[in-house]
C-alpha cells in the first residue's frame, strides 16, 4: 500500500505563501508621510489668505469714506461732520448752484380777469407800469409843482388794462395800463404805451372823499379812457374800445356802466370799479354810471351827479 504523505508539503506551500504576501504588502505600504512638507504648505496658505483679506479691507476702507460723506455729511444738529472735513479718499466737494437771479417784484394783479382785455396780460400790464414809472423818475415835472416820487411798480395794484385808438393829435394806437396805489398818498396813474414808449401819463392824489359827491366817484380824470377825440374833429374809428373807473363807498356792492346803448357790470377791486366794453357808433354823451346796495337799492346815479361831466366835449 502506498502511503501519500501531503503534510510536509502543505507546510511547505504554507511558508511560501506567507512568504510571498509579505513581500506583496511591503511593496504595497505607502511612503512615510511627509509631514514637516504639509505644516510649511498649510503656513503658507494661511499667510495668503491673511493677505487676501487685509487686501479686501483697505478696499473697503477706500470706498466706505465716500458713501458716508454722501449720507452723514453732517454732524448731530446739522453741523460739520466730525473732523471738520470730508474724510481721507472722499471724492470732490459738490459745488454749489449759483443763486437763481430773482426778478424785480411787480404790482398785484386786479380782482378779475376781465379787467385786462384784449389780450393783455398782467406781465405786459406790469412791464407798461414799470415804463411809466421810470419815464417819470427821467423826465421834469413841466406843471412846476415839484417832482413826486410815485414809487415802485410792487406797490401798485393793476386795475384796468385795455387797447387804445390813436386820433390825429396822438395818431397810432397803443394801450392803456390803469393801476392804483392805496399806501399814502392814494394815487392813481393812467399810463399809454404805444410801441413800447410813453406816450401819455395822468396820475392823480386822492385826499378825502366828499361826502356831498355821493357814494360812487367817476374818476374826474378818467375821460381819456372812454373819448376818442373831440366832436369837432369828426368820427370815430370803430368800434371802439372804452373803459370807465373810480371809487365808491363801502356801503355799494353793485356797479353798472352804460355807454352808447349798452350797459355793462363794473368790476369792484378794494374800493375801486373798472368798466369796459365796445363801441359801435360815435356818441355825444358820456357813459352814465349807477350805483346800488346789497338791497339792490340805487344809491348814486351819474346823471344827477353835478360834479360829473355827462357830456363829450
Amino acid at each position: 500500500m502506498n502511503v501519500r504523505d501531503d503534510g510536509g508539503r502543505d507546510e511547505e506551500f504554507e511558508r511560501d505563501l506567507r512568504g510571498w504576501m509579505a513581500r506583496g504588502a511591503e511593496a504595497l505600504r505607502p511612503a512615510a508621510v511627509p509631514y514637516p512638507e504639509i505644516v510649511r504648505r498649510g503656513r503658507a496658505e494661511q499667510r495668503g489668505r491673511r493677505l487676501a483679506v487685509a487686501g479686501a479691507a483697505l478696499v473697503a476702507l477706500a470706498v466706505v469714506p465716500v458713501t458716508a460723506l454722501a449720507v452723514t455729511g453732517s454732524g448731530a444738529g446739522g453741523g460739520p461732520a466730525a473732523g471738520g472735513g470730508p474724510a481721507a479718499g472722499g471724492g470732490p466737494k459738490p459745488s454749489a448752484a449759483p443763486p437763481t437771479p430773482q426778478a424785480p417784484p411787480g404790482p398785484a394783479g386786479p380782482a378779475t380777469p376781465g379787467q385786462l382785455v384784449d389780450g393783455i396780460t398782467l406781465q405786459e400790464a406790469a412791464a407798461g407800469l414799470e415804463r411809466c414809472l421810470a419815464d417819470n423818475r427821467q423826465d421834469p415835472d413841466p406843471s412846476g409843482y415839484g417832482r413826486t416820487d410815485l414809487g415802485k411798480a410792487s406797490d401798485y395794484r393793476i386795475l384796468l388794462g385795455q387797447n387804445s385808438t390813436g386820433n390825429d393829435n396822438s395818431p397810432g394806437d397803443g394801450r392803456y395800463i390803469v393801476a392804483v396805489k392805496d399806501s399814502p398818498p392814494a394815487t392813481r396813474l393812467i399810463c399809454a404805451v404805444k410801441e413800447g414808449r410813453v406816450s401819455g401819463f395822468n396820475r392823480s392824489t386822492g385826499g378825502a372823499a366828499d361826502p356831498g359827491r355821493g357814494s360812487v366817484r367817476p374818476d374826474d380824470n378818467g375821460g381819456s379812457l372812454h373819448r376818442q377825440k373831440l366832436r369837432s374833429e369828426g368820427s370815430w374809428k370803430l368800434p371802439y374800445r372804452w373803459g370807465s373807473i373810480g371809487t365808491f363807498d363801502p356801503g355799494v356792492t353793485r356797479i353798472t356802466v352804460s355807454y352808447g346803448g349798452a350797459t355793462v357790470e363794473a368790476a369792484l377791486d378794494h374800493g375801486w370799479f373798472a368798466a369796459t366794453g365796445m363801441l359801435d357808433r360815435s356818441v355825444t354823451k358820456a357813459p352814465r354810471v349807477k350805483g346800488y346796495d346789497a338791497q339792490g337799492k340805487q344809491v348814486y346815479d351819474s346823471e344827477q351827479d353835478e360834479v360829473y361831466d355827462k357830456s363829450l366835449p
